[in-house]
């Protein structure tokens, strides 16, 4: 890594931390390179907030070590807060203030001047559409609005890392499509991104790669490598599904192997190679396909694959 890459990175080495007897991160180790978006993923209980809260200098690690931007959050707080933006799953607001004051005095933390304060406020406020309640008391704002504004003041002193705790929490999906075109503008600038979220689905349209943590300890590079190799579902349609199963039993596909979904078919594969030669198999006994995808997403098939020890 550059010097230059470092100073928008995310870069943790074997971090552990306990509470009491429960250790709730084991040895979590892994790199999130800048203008790239990183998807943190894990069970409840897997130890993602606990890290979460050790990357935003809000706990102190019992081993290993952090760096965010180059810094330290223990021996470097206040370097690693001014270009760090952290975004909590809850994030309390100031309930008489309107939502221009709030970032005002938000960016007023982050030492900028009366002006550019009040000008990168309205510049967030547009950039996360709560424009219509920009003088409205963030008391009345809805759950996904609030997030909207937790959004928002996590970027205000425009930060080179940016750390996102279940940011689609109670947002519409309008919102949710604005947020992955946020989110994605974001690591185009050129800065580091780390998401955790429970939704999969939603992960998979926005994140370049992903940290999963189960037990306190990260996924090595090689257990997910060896689950792009294993089997997961593909989703094939047809307006005639009979000469659809009749070309999938003629290619070699095992008659029990293949599950009925709705109008659709269900068939295992094992990797991409082996999806393209099905396909072209199909396609060449004249059967004509409108969808032919993998049933789940890249990260949730690694995610259930760790899970049930398929990677071992």
């Amino acid at each position: 890594m550059t010097e230059t890459q470092a100073e928008a990175s995310i870069v943790v080495e074997n971090v552990a931390r306990a509470f009491g007897e429960v250790k709730a991160v084991r040895d979590a180790s892994f790199v999130a390179p800048p203008g790239t978006v990183t998807a943190l993923i894990g069970p409840n209980g897997s130890g993602k907030t606990t890290l979460l809260l050790m990357l935003a200098s809000l706990l102190r690690p019992d081993s290993g070590s952090i760096r965010i931007a180059g810094f330290d959050p223990v021996d470097d707080t206040a370097a690693v807060r001014s270009r760090l933006g952290w975004m909590p799953d809850m994030l309390g607001s100031w309930d008489a203030l309107s939502v221009r004051a709030t970032l005002e005095t938000t960016a007023r933390l982050y030492r900028m001047d009366v002006a550019s304060a009040a000008a990168r406020a309205d510049e967030l406020i547009s950039l996360v559409g709560l424009e219509p309640l920009a003088a409205q008391p963030t008391r009345v704002l809805s759950r996904g609005q609030k997030q909207r504004l937790s959004l928002a003041r996590a970027l205000v002193h425009d930060p080179l890392v940016l750390l996102l705790d279940e940011p689609a929490s109670g947002l519409d999906p309008q919102a949710r499509v604005e947020l992955r075109q946020l989110v994605r503008r974001v690591a185009g600038e050129g800065k580091t991104v780390l998401i955790s979220s429970h939704d999969l689905a939603e992960l998979d349209e926005m994140a370049d790669g992903a940290v999963y943590l189960q037990h306190g300890v990260t996924a090595s590079a090689e257990s997910v490598n060896r689950t792009r190799g294993t089997a997961r579902p593909w989703r094939i349609r047809s307006v005639d599904r009979a000469a659809l199963e009749a070309a999938l039993l003629a290619a070699g596909v095992d008659a029990s192997a293949i599950v009925v979904d709705r109008d659709e078919l269900l068939v295992p594969m094992q990797g991409e190679a082996a999806a393209s030669a099905l396909l072209t198999a199909i396609v060449a006994a004249g059967v004509a396909i409108s969808t032919f995808a993998p049933a789940v997403g890249d990260l949730e098939h690694t995610y259930l694959d760790l899970n049930r020890g398929g990677s071992e």
